[in-house]
């Protein structure tokens, strides 16, 4: 996963001045040479690396840290906004025409996923707006993008207009944007051939398309896992084009990250969207507080929010949130909580979105194996429907006539029945505000600390935009 390197290279440099009472400058000047080192090593240009060390240094050694008494958490939280200022402060929405179709024109050298990322921009726009997208294949070059395209344009119903390889791009975008006029689809969106490096043939290609379909939005794809080269890339596009936005592609692969740090410093443009998987649905809107946050080690509660929330109703959120106050959350819901979470992706990486689990030590110590997931499914189907609704009367007796149901051993049984207590009990304390239980969760150390900063700072983020989802959801169910 992207950052886990500089995640953890940051964690530990902080992590050094959690003893320390009061800050000296010497005290300063050290951490700054360890996060230099650090964002360097995880492919950060140069020049915004020079520029964030001045400025977190400067804040750093102003009387609200070096008197503070607790000079680390202020640390965390110059870092933490430092960084969010570095990526672009705020998500940016796309740019949309006063009247439709909005027109999206994606670029980006050949391999960095510009087709896929094409397909599920398409996907997201149907899902989240109930718009009517179309898209245009026109890469001709590669006759293998024209058949990728119409392929998840039938997997996501989205219509992709199509010519063949011995029409030009221009003539097929010309002829595209009459029919998505003439079909009223809202948005159209425009695959363009790549190339394994900027030339000017491509170039020219791209800039007579920009001329004739004079999109609202041109955005660059650029796959994260090339480092450096990412940036010299988003240049050279920008230099050419006056691209409008980024679209971060491999996020979730082996990579330094350094693209995300770089790019809107380096070009002045925004990232607009980050790829992190190879489902249909794996594209996510860039908030650059959010991954500041992850790189930080304090998770990203809101993406994973989101993330659930995509295959939850809204009724059903508000029936588990309400269950959780009341202390009712039973195993029947527990299992219908597994299905959702086994359909938001690996384990692992829904874990490293909770605040202080990137690089935990246990973390590392455990072991995801899907089949876990099955056996827990196994002991709940050996309940009776009474101890599914009534965990509290799972008796010696009862759990190990379960276990003989299920084929597992007694002591896994006790240990998932005491996992499930302490996660409805953890849950019900973070939906009510209450983060006492952070310390057994996560150590009273600098993890755990960096974890209730950011739970705190998330649930105060989100609590106005959920109380009138709730007063909504309560007023349609004809509640006060």
């Amino acid at each position: 996963m992207a950052f886990e390197g500089l995640t953890e290279r940051l964690q530990n440099a902080i992590g050094k001045l959690r003893k320390k009472g009061k800050l000296t400058e010497a005290d300063v000047k050290e951490v700054m040479r360890e996060i230099r080192l650090a964002l360097l090593e995880a492919d950060v240009n140069f020049k915004v690396v020079k520029e964030f060390i001045k400025t977190v240094r400067e804040r750093s050694i102003g009387a609200e840290v070096l008197e503070s008494l607790t000079p680390a958490q202020q640390i965390v939280k110059i870092v933490d906004e430092e960084l969010t200022k570095v990526m672009g402060e705020e998500a940016t929405p796309l740019n949309k025409s006063p009247k439709i179709p909005t027109i999206i024109m994606m670029v980006g050298l050949q391999g960095a996923g510009k087709t896929t990322t094409a397909a599920k921009l398409a996907n997201k726009l149907k899902t989240e707006e109930n718009a009517r997208p179309m898209l245009i294949a026109g890469d001709i070059y590669r006759p293998a993008a024209i058949d990728q395209l119409k392929i998840l344009g039938q997997e996501i119903d989205v219509p992709v207009f199509a010519l063949g390889t011995d029409v030009s791009p221009v003539e097929i975008v010309k002829q595209g944007l009459a029919q998505a006029k003439e079909n009223h689809n809202d948005y159209v969106i425009i695959d363009t051939a790549g190339r394994l490096q900027i030339d000017e043939t491509l170039m020219n290609e791209l800039s007579d398309i920009k001329d004739l379909a004079q999109p609202n939005e041109i955005l660059l794809t650029v796959d994260a896992m090339t480092g450096q080269s990412a940036v010299e890339v988003a240049e050279g596009f920008n230099g050419k084009l006056d691209v409008t936005g980024v679209v971060l592609t491999k996020l979730d692969g082996d990579t330094r990250g350094g693209a995300a740090l770089s790019i809107r410093s380096v070009t002045g443009k925004p990232i607009k969207f980050m790829g992190q998987g190879e489902k249909i649905t794996d594209l996510d809107v860039f908030h650059p507080d959010r991954m500041a946050s992850r790189i930080l080690g304090m998770g990203d509660m809101l993406s994973l929010i989101e993330k659930a929330q995509r295959d939850y109703d809204e009724e059903q959120a508000l029936a588990m949130q309400e269950k959780m106050r009341e202390n009712s959350f039973d195993f029947n819901d527990f299992l219908v909580q597994m299905e959702q979470v086994q359909n938001m992706g690996p384990m692992e990486d829904i874990i490293k979105m909770i605040p202080g689990m990137a690089n935990n030590p246990a973390l590392k110590n455990m072991n995801f194996d899907p089949k876990d997931l099955e056996r827990v499914k196994a002991i709940i189907f050996s309940m009776t429907r009474q101890e599914r609704e009534n965990p509290d009367i799972l008796n010696p007796s009862r759990r190990r006539r379960i276990a003989a149901g299920s084929g597992r051993p007694i002591q896994e049984v006790n240990r998932m029945i005491k996992q499930f207590n302490q996660m409805k009990d953890m849950m019900k304390k973070v939906s009510n505000g209450n983060f006492d239980g952070m310390d057994q969760m996560f150590g009273s150390g600098m993890t755990g600390k960096m974890a209730k900063m950011s739970m705190s700072r998330m649930v105060r983020k989100n609590k106005k935009i959920k109380q009138k989802r709730l007063n909504k959801l309560r007023k349609k169910r004809g509640r006060k």
